[in-house]
């Protein structure tokens, strides 16, 4: 008898061990990072400097329509556009007509303006 009991404890702990993973929410997918944005803005950095001579590389287009796709929230937004205006103003020679025009050329909506005057906590 004490073995049967000795199952059904088991039995029941390892069912609750189970509910309770289950019934724990799903962690929120991580906010978007600098190091993100300047790693798929990198094959951008050649055409920002070059005026725009040229079609915008597709690496640079995929770069940009990724940024836009990882920052969905408000909170991600800003810290995106943190992340470009400091990326932007850290590299020398850069365009910022020619990066300010990158997001239409790409067919990709953000609704601010990569430039080191931009200010971040308006974004939307």
């Amino acid at each position: 008898m004490a073995s049967i009991s000795n199952h059904i404890l088991k039995l029941t702990s390892c069912l609750l061990v189970v509910y309770l993973i289950l019934a724990t929410p799903k962690a929120v997918t991580a906010a978007i990072t600098c190091g993100q944005v300047a790693s798929k803005l990198a094959p951008c950095l050649q055409y920002a400097k070059s005026n725009g001579a040229g079609p915008v590389p597709p690496a640079c287009c995929n770069g940009i329509k990724a940024i836009a796709a990882l920052a969905q929230t408000t909170p991600d937004r800003k810290t995106a556009c943190n992340c470009l205006k400091s990326f932007s103003s850290s590299v020398s020679g850069i365009n910022y007509g020619t990066v300010a025009n990158l997001p239409s050329k790409c067919g990709v909506n953000i609704p601010y303006k990569i430039s080191p005057s931009t200010n971040c906590n308006s974004v939307q």
